[in-house]
């Protein structure tokens, strides 16, 4: 390799909970640079989940339904002869926590409810206990990987 390796950018812990990792989830809420917004949904959100959960602490929660969305590997495509096959591959571990930041706030958005602080506590509640479109995702990329094991061997 001809370049170095990036510095990596120090995220800043955020106000609340003191948490490096709310800081990311909350940049990939955000849109249009709007981080004041997002933090409001985010922590409306954790509001939202505290009221309807009062057992457990929000965050850890949050936490709990991040580690049951988080994949351990996917399947990336690499032609081979002329056939493209699916190879699994395990993931990094900061593209496995942005993976699963994603498609919580993916599949957040695309639930029906009234404002995005309702759809997201309804992820989160959802993916703590395993249930959820996004802790599905995770299931069917595992799914797929192992049915392609056998493909392993060409590693991308």
């Amino acid at each position: 390799m001809r370049k170095r390796k990036p510095k990596l950018r120090v995220i800043a812990p955020d106000p609340r909970y003191g948490d490096p990792l709310v800081t990311q989830f909350v940049n990939n809420l955000m849109l249009r640079g709007k981080k004041t917004v997002s933090f409001k949904i985010f922590y409306d959100a954790m509001d939202i989940v505290k009221s309807k959960n009062q057992e457990e602490e929000e965050h850890a929660i949050w936490k709990k339904a991040l580690n049951n969305i988080i994949p351990a590997v996917e399947v990336r495509s690499k032609r081979v002869g002329g056939a493209t096959f699916q190879i699994p591959t395990e993931i990094r571990p900061k593209r496995k926590i942005s993976i699963g930041m994603k498609w919580m706030i993916k599949f957040a958005r695309q639930r029906s409810g009234k404002g995005m602080a309702e759809k997201l506590a309804a992820e989160v509640l959802a993916a703590s206990k395993g249930e959820g479109a996004a802790v599905k995702r995770k299931e069917d990329t595992h799914k797929m990987a192992e049915s392609n094991r056998a493909f392993a061997h060409f590693k991308v």
